[in-house]
């Protein structure tokens, strides 16, 4: 009976084992490490999350505010870096197909040659290698690896891309548009130029100008929106704050509220103590400077600045560096990579803010904090209440803190809580059928909305538009009277053989390009100038002001440095593209060849793992 049962027991484990399997409890295989396939190359779920990681790093340093996956997702951000990877994969295919490989010597030069994995002194550090590959989350092996397919990578793009290059015509065409000049004088006129009689517009002058210029006052297709918000700033006064956690968040910004005295300074090492003292000596007697020291060594100013430091940063060298003026060399002293000249560029003082001068800071901040929480933690009620019938209006009456609010959104509405990108685009998707859920603001705050109707463009009422009818009424009667003036400078011009009368303000331009801006007049001043012949006389004008221009003189590009510079980076950039596009040719068909198969499973395995 006791073998029996033992023999049932691992029966029943061994099934346990399979199911478990079965549903990916357990990894047998290994292969749900692969998230997509190339031909025979392949992308890992670890290269997928740590190429997702650093572009949703990325993303929020530039945005400075937290970026969650849905954002990233909505934004298409992991499609772009699956895209990538997978791009990636398809060469290293294509690589291995072609038996094309980078040996460790060019390997060896390409990891030696990154900055950051160099000393102060310039040379490659172990130390600084490791540290850095730590931080990224790497291994040695991992890095070369990676480092190995990139350089081969780059060769194979350089042996697609090599040599092409662009007709000399087509930038030799592009240099003489884009240098090309004119010479032409203009008269200009404005609203002070007209004269007319200060004479208010009748009611029925106004609403023929309304009707005639209706398409004005139309009003744009509108969503009649109702919405309720819930914001921390409404429930800071219900959340505790107390004194411990005050301290604490004291205490963990120390470094923000406690700022140390700091110094800016530059640290020159020397491959030896005699070296260094030669040096020291140079400088006292004036027979050198500091930066020719630093040349010799074959460095820059920026190779050895050290930013702003504190006194316990530069160990056995602190108390001499910071006993020293602004500008003064101090050495030879230690430092980690040997002994050292530092010089003393800057001097920050230190700033102690006290717990009794943060606490209304910390309190607010702190108070926030937990606001946020408490919405997050009323947030699955609040939709639970919605999705069982509950409407807005209700829970504005039931939910302490809770606002109710109605608007007329239109794509140009960006007023109180639609200046929010995310209430915007919800706005913006909301239709008549849908049910108020649940969705977040940037700032932690709670809403949901309804759209009540829709309404179509339809034209302003004129009592509502009377303001702007009649100042468009006016601008329009000056507009008219400032083109019949021009028309008549313009006659006047022609008929005395392109002279402007002499009563005429004219100014006067030479070898202007197309580029060239003008204050106070027409934006396409330029452009129609560029179309004109020599000699004839065109009226110009729109919002910015009416000119009376007349072309007088056409000219080459100016042959100088600045427009052979322009010719040189319009033939780079033009080789560039024809590059790019050559390699991306390549690629789609490299990608094409390769069949890329993509494990979505994987994919959104990675996914949860940012929830």
């Amino acid at each position: 009976m006791k073998n029996l049962s033992k023999t049932f027991v691992w029966i029943l484990m061994g099934l346990l084992f399979v199911g478990l399997a079965g549903f990916g409890a357990i990894n047998v295989s290994g292969t749900t490490r692969t998230l997509a396939t190339v031909g025979d190359a392949t992308v890992s779920v670890d290269d997928y999350a740590r190429a997702l990681q650093q572009e949703q790093r990325a993303i929020q340093a530039q945005s400075g505010r937290s970026i969650p996956l849905s954002q990233l997702i909505s934004m298409g951000v992991d499609r772009g870096v699956l895209s990538g990877l997978v791009a990636s994969a398809a060469l290293d295919n294509e690589l291995g197909e072609l038996g094309l490989s980078v040996g460790d010597e060019v390997l060896l030069k390409e990891i030696t040659q990154i900055s950051a994995f160099q000393g102060s002194d310039g040379s490659f550090s172990r130390d600084n290698y490791r540290f850095a590959l730590d931080n990224a989350g790497l291994s040695e092996a991992d890095f070369e690896e990676d480092m190995r397919s990139e350089t081969a990578r780059t060769l194979l793009q350089g042996a697609i891309t090599g040599g092409t290059r662009m007709p000399a015509v087509l930038g030799e065409t592009l240099t003489d548009y884009i240098g090309a000049r004119r010479s032409f004088a203009y008269v200009r006129l404005s609203e002070n130029d007209v004269i007319l009689t200060a004479v208010e517009p009748t009611e029925d002058e106004l609403k023929t100008f309304y009707e005639t210029h209706i398409e004005d006052f139309t009003l744009p297709e509108t969503k009649v929106i109702t919405y309720v918000a819930l914001r921390p700033d409404a429930l800071v006064d219900e959340v505790e704050v107390d004194e411990t956690a005050l301290r604490a968040l004291y205490e963990e910004r120390d470094a923000e509220f406690n700022v140390p005295e700091r110094r800016l300074v530059e640290q020159l090492v020397f491959p030896n103590e005699d070296a260094a003292a030669t040096a020291k000596a140079q400088l006292d007697v004036g027979g050198t400077t500091f930066e020719t020291l630093v040349e010799e060594r074959e460095l820059t100013l920026s190779d050895i600045d050290m930013g702003d430091v504190a006194i316990d940063t530069l160990g056995a060298a602190g108390d001499a560096v910071f006993a020293a003026e602004v500008g003064d060399v101090v050495g030879p002293l230690p430092s980690e990579f040997g002994p050292a000249l530092y010089r003393v560029n800057g001097v920050l003082e230190a700033n102690f803010t006290s717990f009794e001068d943060a606490l209304p800071t910390l309190r607010e901040e702190l108070a926030l904090d937990r606001a946020r929480r408490v919405i997050e933690t009323r947030s699955e009620g609040i939709d639970d209440a919605l999705a069982g019938g509950a409407t807005l209006e209700e829970l504005a009456n039931e939910e302490n803190g809770m606002v109710l609010g109605q608007l007329d959104w239109t794509a140009d509405t960006t007023d109180d809580i639609a200046a929010y990108d995310t209430f915007r685009n919800a706005a913006e998707a909301v239709t008549v059928e849908d049910f108020p859920a649940v969705d977040y603001l940037e700032d932690g705050s709670l809403f949901a909305l309804r759209l009540d109707e829709v309404l179509a463009p339809r034209p302003q009422p004129f009592e509502d538009a009377r303001t702007a009818v009649t100042e468009a009424f006016k601008g329009d009667r000056i507009a008219k009277a400032l083109a019949e003036q021009a028309d008549q400078i313009k006659a006047a011009t022609e008929a005395n053989d392109g002279q402007f009368p002499e009563d005429s303000e004219v100014v006067e331009q030479t070898g202007l390009t197309r580029t060239a801006y003008l204050d106070q007049t027409p934006v396409d001043l330029l452009n129609q100038v560029f179309e004109m012949e020599v000699g004839e006389v065109r009226v110009v004008s729109d919002a910015e002001g009416t000119v009376v221009v007349r072309l007088d003189e056409t000219l080459p590009p100016d042959d100088g440095n600045d427009m052979q510079f322009l010719t040189q980076a319009l033939n780079e950039q033009l080789n560039q593209s024809l590059s790019n596009e050559i390699f991306q040719i390549y690629l789609q068909a490299v990608q094409s060849r390769a069949r890329p198969q993509v494990n979505q499973q994987a994919v959104n395995s990675v996914h949860a793992t940012f929830q």
